[in-house]
């Protein structure tokens, strides 16, 4: 079981691929690009034999558990890629009301106690052990097939189990699960690849499904057209005066039906302005930008988000923001290129309406504005990739804060690394000490006559005029004189340009504008000047 959990884990960290294939198509696979995060791609359609795909351990401990509670195995694997795409997933809570979830089977609250009971093991073990987790779903959905007397050897006659275990009450949500999300994958089928192999698949089948009526067909949203208008209850006015100033990214802690099932439920008592799916392929919008959502319970501290927007200091943080939420959970090991860039479209169009400076205090996480309860997006949603496409969706311009062109962050997991990353030795020390840093966190070395820069990488097609610009944390231990030596593709020095760091943090600095060549040029900030005790390295935008 710990290979397992361990593979199960690794769904999306190694760079998994996830074929779905609908059994009427015999095309080619069609690749597409995944993300620098190593997020999944999708790639439509891909034949299947039944016969060509090995089984793995993770089919056996689903046929395993299927077998044992007379549970058809193909409807177990389908609910589990419909919550977690089959990752052990570690959940938090995002609603209240609505308990965190665990395992490939997503179970939570009343329901993961029960079918731990059912299963015979321990609610620790059913949160954290494959085979047990998916053990006690399959329990859940044999008693609910008890209740309902149902012929368990129909597929489709277990579409009201499926609504049922769901725990989804808003009845148009509810359908949507059933048919877009489980049912959708048991009709066409898919395999979930990493590098080590195929991790896990399930073969198409046909299940015509009963009782559960398909979802009404939506209009496009109010605000965005690109997005489906599902109206929430949970909203009010925004205070006179208030607009929107800043974008909350948040995961929802689930699959895409229910989180947006349960923020137009007027019993939740929240909601957000749009819902992303797990894919990116559709968006929700439940509340007008214009209107106050109940997304983020916090009164906002500036302190918390770098100094940004101290007028609104002490005041609700709804007042101000545009909440939007995806499917999927702050523990997973990474989010689908489909999601960033269908985020980064819709946050475009937002900042676009309501002049939002596009930079990393504008476009916030949920747990840093609500740190004592929240963590989400989690630690692996690509913050400086997410900011880039957001300015290439809009043309690169910048919003009420001006261009944001190629951002490169010191921290290389917030960065697309086929076309721009930073280079930091061991000498120099990671640091959050000083409020205003850009990303994650910025780096702290100490002036010395050494060849020992941290340097910013990044890749042109063809040769171009581009403006330099720096970012870091202000303190009186900084250089007034931090060095900035930029490069271009030839490795031949253009310039070299000193900058007082003592001043001007928290905040994009023009350090000059250069003609740079195709392929890889760099800027460097060196640690060879006389003044200060520290340079710091934080960030650079090339526009």
């Amino acid at each position: 079981m710990h290979q397992l959990r361990k593979l199960t884990k690794l769904t999306t960290v190694v760079g998994a691929t996830i074929l779905l294939a609908a059994c009427s198509d015999q095309g080619t696979a069609q690749e597409v690009d995944e993300s620098a995060s190593g997020a999944p791609s999708w790639t439509i359609p891909v034949p299947m034999d039944g016969t060509s795909v090995p089984q793995t351990q993770l089919d056996q401990l689903f046929e395993q558990a299927a077998s044992e509670f007379d549970v058809p195995a193909s409807l177990l694997k389908a609910i589990g890629f419909a919550e977690t795409r089959w990752e052990m997933v570690e959940g938090e809570e995002e609603f209240e009301g609505m308990p965190a979830a665990f395992g490939i089977m997503a179970l939570r609250g009343e329901r993961l106690e029960r079918g731990a009971e059912l299963a015979g093991v321990t609610v620790e073990e059913a949160k954290t052990d494959a085979l047990a987790n998916i053990r006690a779903a399959a329990a859940l959905l044999s008693e609910d097939a008890d209740g309902m007397e149902l012929e368990r050897a129909d597929l489709g006659a277990w579409a009201p189990v499926v609504a049922a275990a769901s725990g989804i009450e808003q009845a148009e949500a509810q359908a949507h699960y059933v048919h877009n999300g489980v049912y959708k994958a048991l009709r066409e089928g898919l395999v979930l690849e990493t590098e080590i192999g195929v991790l896990g698949s399930l073969m198409p089948e046909k299940a015509e499904i009963r009782s559960i009526a398909a979802p009404p067909t939506s209009a496009a949203g109010p605000d965005y057209a690109n997005s489906i208008w599902r109206a929430s209850p949970n909203y009010n006015a925004r205070p006179s005066g208030s607009t929107p100033r800043m974008i909350i990214i948040h995961s929802c802690e689930g699959a895409y039906s229910g989180c947006w099932g349960w923020l137009v439920n007027t019993a939740s008592g929240v909601s957000a302005h749009y819902v992303v799916n797990e894919s990116g392929s559709e968006i929700s919008q439940l509340v007008r930008e214009s209107n106050r959502a109940w997304h983020i319970g916090a009164t906002y501290d500036k302190n918390l988000n770098g100094g940004a927007e101290a007028a609104l200091h002490g005041t609700s943080s709804n007042n101000f923001t545009v909440g939007i939420e995806h499917a999927g959970y702050a523990s997973q090991a990474s989010w689908a290129t489909g999601v960033i860039d269908a985020s980064a479209a819709l946050s475009c169009d937002i900042t676009k309406a309501h002049g939002i400076p596009r930079d990393s205090y504008h476009i916030v996480a949920h747990g840093r504005l609500q740190p004592s309860t929240r963590v989400d997006p989690g630690p692996n949603w690509p913050w400086t990739t997410y900011l880039n496409k957001i300015n290439t969706a809009c043309g690169g311009s910048g919003g009420g804060g001006g261009g944001t062109g190629i951002i490169i962050d010191s921290n290389n997991s917030n960065n697309d690394t086929a076309n721009f990353y930073a280079e930091v030795s061991a000498n120099w020390t990671s640091s959050t000490n000083v409020a205003g840093y850009y990303g994650s966190g910025y780096y702290a070395g100490p002036v010395a006559a050494i060849s020992d820069g941290a340097a910013f990488y990044f890749k042109l097609a063809s040769a171009a005029t581009k403006t330099v610009s720096a970012w870091w944390t202000s303190a009186t231990d900084r250089s007034t004189t931090a060095p900035y030596i930029m490069y271009n593709a030839a490795g031949t020095q253009l310039a070299t340009v000193s900058k007082n760091q003592q001043t001007g943090g928290g905040q994009w600095n023009t350090v000059g504008t250069y003609s740079f060549t195709a392929g890889w040029n760099k800027v460097v900030l060196s640690r060879w000047t006389g003044t200060g005790s520290v340079v710091i390295a934080d960030a650079i935008r090339i526009n």
